[in-house]
């Protein structure tokens, strides 16, 4: 957690402290980039083999900033690992690093291009930004060199950093932000000795920036929104899909409406890795949104937003399922696997119903009407409440309504795709010990249902008119960011001790170097 008492964090806000928004509202965009990939090798390529790669990404980059800004964009965002893809080790990595300074700097790359070194990537970036008169967010990697006198120093004599940076429209370095929460096979990268709270204001808003596993922890992206107040948030990410919960914009799309704020997410797209999945969110609802996994190539997607802060209002995620009874409905309960989490489920054996189901602290409430029950689609209500380890180690409290993939129950919390059962309504609900409640509902396909729901004060997701499409989950993906402070003190006396090894089991979600 960052607190003032421990100091830890790094906050860098741009052009003023107080925010001055003359624009009510701004156009968005955001880039889903099929990468153009280096070659797999253990041997570092030439700088100049580097910059040739970067450059023929920068050139798929180059069309879509400059339709972007032909069509109104006051920014847009692209993803991590955009530039120069992955399967890298520390050592290949290098020649593709650039020294990015502090932004305090002053400094219009664009202009000065040598003034810190040879920064081409980023002086390319810059005059995009300055020629197109647009906000730039790009993914590119730091390089800063370290000595003996510091004790943190790797071996090689330098930190290397998962770094994104911001252009303003004047191709001025306005901010960079070095990724925290690292994904595993980042072993190319350091981790900053403290998370970085990043913000850099504007004329249409306040805006926090964070990369692709940060989503999942409370540093520093709950912080960037409860404590430094930002409007938009923008997202560079490389994010692989797992269902039931995990899709890109199931779950984007979701946290955007679950803190209050505008949500950017710019991924890469590579079906192989199953990464897909791009949008731009409003805290109401998903303004557009692109998921693909049929074609190979890159999407732009552009949309209005408003400028200013949102307020949702408080919503109390434990009022309502903890003001009733729980549903009594003779199913037996039985137990089946979600992402590597047990879950207890309830079947849905009836076209409508109400169901409860709960574990350890955690009691779910659904409430529900199907247009018809299909024989051949199994639906189920599930729990979960406890410690998750399968890409990191957090907390989570979960209810879900969702889609078996067949109808045999053990395969309840597989991945599925496609549906053909629809809802009439549903009303979803949990006795959560957490304020920060995720609400999901995902349709057949991995498509979104704007406008389809709404969050109560009381704590219900609930349908405001029929699904246009077949469900495949509603979801309230609740985090217990308190647990996890406990869990790390916890391990970090355990570190101390001679003789302790920690073992956690990492899968990929996303940004990984295979």
């Amino acid at each position: 957690m960052i607190t003032p008492r421990l100091l830890a964090y790094v906050a860098i806000s741009v052009s003023c402290v107080l925010k001055v928004s003359s624009l009510d509202t701004f156009i968005a965009a955001v880039y889903e980039h099929a990468v153009i990939l280096p070659n797999t090798t253990l041997i570092p390529v030439s700088r100049e083999e580097a910059l040739a790669l970067m450059n023929r990404n920068l050139d798929l980059l180059e069309g879509a900033i400059t339709s972007a800004a032909k069509q109104g964009a006051h920014i847009i965002v692209t993803p991590e690992d955009g530039i120069y893809g992955w399967n890298f080790n520390r050592e290949t990595i290098y020649p593709y690093l650039e020294d990015i300074p502090d932004p305090r700097v002053n400094w219009i790359p664009c202009n000065y291009p040598n003034r810190f070194g040879h920064t081409p990537v980023q002086e390319r970036l810059s005059c995009l930004a300055k020629h197109n008169s647009i906000y730039i967010v790009a993914n590119i990697g730091d390089k800063k060199p370290c000595n003996a006198s510091d004790p943190q120093c790797p071996p090689d004599g330098r930190y290397q950093y998962n770094t994104d940076v911001v252009f303003d429209s004047q191709g001025k370095l306005v901010a960079r932000y070095h990724k925290y929460n690292l994904f595993m096979g980042e072993d190319q990268f350091n981790v900053p000795k403290k998370p970085e709270v990043v913000t850099f204001d504007t004329i249409f808003g306040r805006f926090g920036i964070f990369t692709c596993f940060d989503i999942l922890f409370h540093d520093p992206a709950v912080t960037l929104v409860k404590d430094f107040h930002v409007d938009t948030i923008v997202f560079p990410t490389a994010w692989m899909n797992v269902l039931p919960h995990l899709s890109a914009i199931e779950f984007h799309s979701a946290w955007a409406v679950g803190m209050g704020v505008n949500f950017l997410a710019a991924n890469i797209h590579h079906p192989h890795k199953r990464m897909t999945g791009s949008g731009i969110y409003a805290p109401d609802s998903p303004r557009a949104f692109h998921y693909d996994m049929k074609t190979k190539e890159g999407k732009l997607l552009i949309s209005r937003l408003n400028s200013s802060s949102y307020d949702p209002g408080v919503v109390n995620w434990a009022s309502y399922a903890s003001s009733i009874k729980a549903f009594s409905t003779g199913n037996q309960e039985f137990k089946s696997t979600a992402f590597f989490d047990e879950f207890t489920f309830l079947e849905l054996t009836r076209v409508t119903g109400n169901y409860t189901v709960c574990q350890k602290e955690l009691c779910c409430h659904l409430s529900y009407k199907m247009s018809e029950k299909k024989p051949d689609e199994v639906y189920a209500l599930g729990a979960f409440d406890g410690l998750h380890i399968a890409e990191g180690s957090y907390y989570l409290q979960i209810c879900t309504l969702l889609k078996c993939k067949t109808p045999n129950l053990r395969t309840c919390g597989d991945a599925v795709e496609s549906a053909s059962t629809r809802f009439e309504m549903f009303s979803l609900s949990g006795t959560f010990g957490t304020q920060y409640v995720f609400p999901e509902v995902l349709l057949s396909d991995s498509q979104l249902a704007p406008g389809e729901f709404q969050v109560s004060s009381d704590g219900r997701l609930f349908s405001v008119k029929p699904p246009s499409g077949p469900v495949l989950t509603v979801t309230l993906f609740g985090r217990l960011y308190e647990k996890d402070w406990i869990l790390k003190a916890s391990s970090d006396l355990r570190a101390q001790a001679p003789g302790v090894m920690l073992v956690v089991i990492a899968l990929s979600v996303c940004s990984f170097s295979w």
